[in-house]
């Protein structure tokens, strides 16, 4: 396992995209490097629209960050680091982008590059949400191909399950839209200073 390094502290802006999916849905988020792997994850959650009802990890190169139930490998990809106690800091120094897999049987992976490294702003909330772009896919609706499956059939009055699929996501969905002053509101409470 690699050792983590010790560098001036930072605030990192990163753009985390979902994987395998067109139109791209993703966020920009700026955090302070001293929030843990634990914290970075409550983050992601609020910022895409998921409820949190599933495991999840980070993989920075060949390192594992996971859930305290998880860190012992219980699911065959080997140990992990407590996501609690690993600090964004410590492991991403050097580091131009790392992973984030959210359900792992839907599988949503989501790529989260480092666009800039800032200097801290010691009265700047510890994580803001800047922008966005596409609604989260709604929970447990079978990862990249169950999603655009519904879409089409949502979109599709023809398809045979539209009208169950209507009903499901409601006919207001968009899924397009991205509320970014209620997701900004919410990361804003999610990490206190």
């Amino acid at each position: 396992m690699n050792t983590p390094t010790t560098t001036p502290r930072e605030r990192l802006r990163l753009k985390i995209t979902l994987e395998r999916f067109r139109p791209a849905i993703w966020r920009r988020v700026e955090v302070d490097d001293d929030l843990s792997f634990g914290e970075l994850h409550r983050v992601i959650q609020v910022a895409m629209g998921w409820d949190d009802a599933h495991l999840h990890e980070f993989r920075v190169a060949d390192l594992r960050i996971a859930t305290p139930v998880d860190s012992d490998g219980m699911f065959g990809d080997g140990p992990a680091l407590p996501e609690g106690t690993a600090m964004l800091g410590a492991w991403l120094s050097g580091q131009r982008k790392f992973r984030y897999r959210y359900d792992f049987g839907d599988d949503w992976w989501h790529g989260i590059a480092i666009e800039k490294r800032l200097p801290v702003d010691p009265v700047a909330p510890r994580a803001v949400l800047l922008a966005g772009k596409g609604a989260c896919p709604p929970e447990d609706c079978g990862g990249v191909c169950g999603y655009a499956d519904l879409i089409a059939s949502w979109s599709d009055p023809a398809a045979e399950d539209h009208a169950s699929v209507r009903e499901w996501l409601g006919d207001d969905f968009d899924p397009n839209a991205f509320d970014l002053v209620e997701h900004a509101r919410r990361v804003g409470y999610v990490i206190a200073r």
